[in-house]
């Protein structure tokens, strides 16, 4: 009995010992955890405080200037799908809002979002500023026969600026670089040329600017992209491009680029031109680009599988004019071909720059006197051919007067600035040119 009590003590004080080294064990285990944990966070900490630091102090305003955008766009675009061409986006629950816009959806890579700011950045910025002196840029998308031409030359001749654009006798070119070194703040015709191809459209822009200019400049510039463009009455600029057409015009160096190729689109005529065609032949070709032109330039042809789509056309139509829509909003700043000085206005308040003139209305074009002679039947051929155009134009009509009046009523000289528009005494400049008597600026590949 005695010998088995004794054993059972000895028993019970392993069993004691045993769980005391385990509880010790497990402390210490417990103590090491937390302070692993407690130098994890603080590496955390200390890495967050310097981050912060360097953001304050360090960070270029023209990085840190798109920061926010950008990791709100990157974790968007890493939770959707690649929408590539031909990638069956009719199967895509697409959502569009009551005017007709794009909701933001993962299955669309918005291209207006890489390395752009919009109306949205700007406007709701009240220090906002244009940084001639940083690196902002403003990509003119120039669609034909809207106007551009002259506003284009409107913004290489007459803007007030430190350094003013510096053009050359005898070439359509003119060096417009910052005040402080030879880079560009502006991409146009008249100031770059035609990089990224004749007339280039939304989809060709978005995917070329940045590369151009840093083959021009040099890699490792972090830009801040403004897109413009100039939107017109869609039955009088289809009518001016037949005009224009009609009397020898072409676009052959027009490039097309869509999903990383070239659209091979065929010929409406045959021959080096289209000269003397009638209206009906004009419209009768199912290849012309004339038709819808605005609509097709202003939006993101890769959601559509570009020129070589497998949607319906209803289908491609519906995704094509949301998306124009899409990016016609965006764009910090558009005007109307029929309201001049309200654009001029809203350019001047936008990126804060003056005009050394002011914008005249041109009314009696062409394209008038040629609406003039038209039947009914014909008239209403135009616009069936234009539908996309036509609530394209009635949308931003509303929207250029929703900004502009935003921008009145924020401005206390409103009436002696709208008056005076153009009225800059250090300066005198006077740009002339009727944009539908000239054949050479648009057939210029230069």
């Amino acid at each position: 009995m005695g010998r088995r009590s004794s054993e059972e003590g000895v028993s019970e004080l392993s069993v004691l010992i045993k769980d005391n080294l385990c509880e010790r064990s497990a402390t210490m285990e417990s103590r090491a955890r937390r302070t692993r944990l407690r130098s994890v966070v603080g590496i955390c900490l200390f890495l967050a405080l310097t981050g912060i630091i360097y953001l304050g102090y360090f960070c270029p305003d023209h990085v840190c200037a798109l920061t926010s955008r950008e990791i709100k766009e990157s974790v968007r675009l890493s939770e959707g799908l690649s929408a590539g061409p031909g990638s069956g986006l009719s199967s895509v629950s697409v959502e569009f809002d009551k005017n007709g816009l794009l909701s933001v959806h993962p299955a669309f890579r918005l291209q207006s979002i890489q390395g752009s700011l919009g109306y949205d950045d700007v406007f709701t910025n009240d220090t906002f500023q244009f940084d001639i002196n940083g690196h902002d840029v403003i990509v003119f998308l120039h669609i034909q026969k809207t106007g551009g031409t002259l506003f284009g030359k409107h913004l290489v001749r007459d803007l007030d600026l430190q350094r003013p654009c510096s053009c050359q006798r005898r070439r359509k070119r003119c060096f417009c670089f910052r005040p402080n070194r030879n880079e560009n703040w502006l991409f146009s015709r008249y100031s770059t040329g035609w990089k990224c191809g004749l007339h280039a459209d939304w989809t060709e822009l978005t995917s070329c600017v940045d590369t151009e200019l840093n083959k021009i400049e040099g890699d490792g510039i972090k830009r801040r992209y403004f897109y413009i463009t100039i939107i017109r009455d869609p039955v009088a600029r289809y009518l001016s491009e037949f005009r224009h057409v009609q009397r020898g015009a072409t676009w052959r160096g027009a490039r097309h680029w869509c999903g990383g190729t070239q659209a091979n689109i065929p010929q409406c005529y045959p021959g080096s031109s289209w000269q003397g065609v009638s209206l009906e032949q004009f419209m009768a070709c199912p290849y012309n680009l004339a038709s819808n032109r605005q609509t097709r330039m202003l939006a993101d042809l890769s959601i559509v599988g570009c020129y070589n789509s497998t949607l319906s056309s209803l289908e491609r139509d519906r995704l094509m004019l949301a998306s124009a829509k899409h990016n016609l909003q965006f764009m910090p700043f558009f005007m109307l071909t029929e309201y001049q000085k309200v654009g001029q206005y809203s350019f001047e308040e936008t990126f804060g720059m003056r005009f050394a003139v002011a914008f005249e209305q041109h009314n009696a074009t062409l394209s008038a006197a040629t609406m003039a002679t038209l039947s009914v039947e014909q008239l209403d051929a135009v616009r069936r051919l234009n539908r996309l155009d036509l609530e394209l134009y009635d949308f931003a009509k509303n929207l250029a007067f929703q900004r502009f009046k935003r921008l009145k009523d924020r401005d206390p000289y409103f009436v002696q600035r709208f008056q005076h528009l153009g009225e800059l005494p250090s300066r005198q400049s006077a740009t002339e040119f009727n944009w539908d008597s000239v054949i050479e600026d648009t057939t210029d590949v230069e």
